[in-house]
């Protein structure tokens, strides 16, 4: 397998053309970005942006909007196993919490208060994309809202500008977002690690079960890649699916062939977002010798990121995003969100308070409100009470009363049983 550590390091020669696009001029366009005299015709792709670039030397060789801002899904865990990954150690382990076990989406099926590795873990991320995974892992790691920082600080850090994590599975959620430029630099600096590179290439494993009685073996079961591209194309070693109702199709592939690897990031496809990248790859492979860079994954670096613009939406629209902004990204509430709910505390406290005086005029209007009982008062009356002799006992018997005239001893029938049908 191609070692890909050296790489990250060499910067390719567009590096330098890139004074205000993170990757190049070139990649601020919107359309099909390519430049390869003599070579064949693209693929037709129906995705609304994706790259094709070499992931050793880091050149782009065709693009398609690739800073169009669009929700990642899935594809969103390679940040997350990017940023969790230094932090925890394969053996480590880990016990499945309650939230763990009942996220929502795809699951591997963790079982709460039951014990983990680390490594189960990983796989279960990768091999079936698990959301509960994803959220242990993040638990593991310190806790969802702090891998989450961690998340965009990293991303940032590398020079994905276009990235805002919300969460650590890449559900849908309320400003996440990512490019197809940004999933093939984050993969790019992941596949420069061999844990990564092995989890990502993996097609079966077991999996454990629910813990077992005492004195009994824990039994597993097989979970298994859904990565096609890694079941049909020749070469290929990863990476990760994706897939929501609102990203659409989402996918990132890699294969390496006559010495060289490549990498196809693909955004919002309504096709088998996977086929779309085995194409590209294809393309990439066979025109390798006409296919001129026409920008970089060598973002620039994070000293020098304040300022540089992330190319936003397909409608021409852009954002802004810097390190130091990026630091401040969270897993919590918006700011708007979190305006919203403290001007509603607000309202709340002086309502109360007007409530609060409107009844204490209408009690000192009426003459019965008094702001200090007097304890002389409550003891006449209770002395009063005491001296007055009891009443004689009633004649007539005390009768049961009858059915629905409203006492609380009233019999009632025996509920039925059984389950209705």
């Amino acid at each position: 397998m191609v070692t890909l550590v050296a790489a990250l390091g060499a910067p390719a020669a567009s590096a330098a053309e890139s004074p205000s696009t993170v990757g190049g001029e070139r990649l601020a366009s919107t359309g099909i970005v390519v430049d390869a005299p003599g070579a064949e015709a693209l693929p037709k792709i129906a995705a609304a942006s994706w790259v094709l670039a070499d992931l050793e030397t880091g050149e782009v060789l065709a693009a398609k909007d690739p800073h169009g801002l669009h929700r990642p899904a899935s594809i969103l865990k390679i940040l997350t196993a990017l940023t969790v990954l230094p932090q925890l150690e394969p053996a480590d382990p880990y016990t499945a919490q309650w939230e763990d076990a009942n996220a929502e989406g795809s699951r591997v099926g963790l079982v709460p208060d039951a014990t983990y590795t680390v490594h189960n873990l990983f796989e279960a991320l990768f091999l079936v994309s698990g959301n509960d995974a994803a959220r242990a892992l993040a638990n593991a790691a310190g806790g969802v809202r702090p891998t989450v920082q961690a998340m965009n600080r990293t991303a940032h850090d590398l020079g994905a500008l276009d990235t805002t994590a919300r969460n650590p599975s890449g559900l849908d959620a309320p400003g996440q977002f990512s490019s197809a430029y940004d999933m093939a630099l984050l993969t790019r600096h992941a596949m420069a690690r061999a844990d990564f590179r092995e989890y990502a290439g993996t097609i079966k494993s077991q999996f454990p079960g629910k813990m077992p009685r005492a004195g009994k073996v824990r039994k597993t079961f097989e979970i298994y890649t859904q990565d096609r591209l890694l079941l049909n194309y020749r070469g290929a070693i990863g990476v990760k699916t994706g897939w929501t109702t609102k990203a659409r199709g989402t996918f990132v592939g890699a294969a390496t062939r006559g010495g060289r690897t490549l990498v196809a990031s693909i955004m919002r496809s309504d096709l088998d977002a996977w086929r779309e990248s085995a194409a590209l790859l294809s393309w990439g492979f066979r025109n390798a010798g006409s296919a001129k860079s026409v920008g970089t994954l060598d973002a620039v670096p994070a000293a020098d990121a304040a300022g540089v613009e992330a190319v936003g939406p397909r409608d021409g629209s852009t954002t802004r995003a810097t390190l130091g902004e990026a630091g401040k990204e969270s897993g919590g509430l918006p700011w708007w969100a979190e305006t919203l709910v403290v001007l509603l505390g607000v309202v709340v406290l002086l309502r109360a308070r007007v409530l609060v005086l409107r009844r204490v005029r209408r009690s000192r209007a009426r003459g019965g409100w008094d702001p200090a009982p007097q304890l002389r008062d409550l003891r006449r009356v209770t002395t009063a009470a005491t001296a007055a002799p009891s009443p004689a006992p009633s004649a007539t018997p005390r009768q049961r009363p009858r059915r629905g005239d409203g006492d609380d001893d009233v019999e009632t029938s025996p509920a039925p049983t059984g389950t209705a049908s």
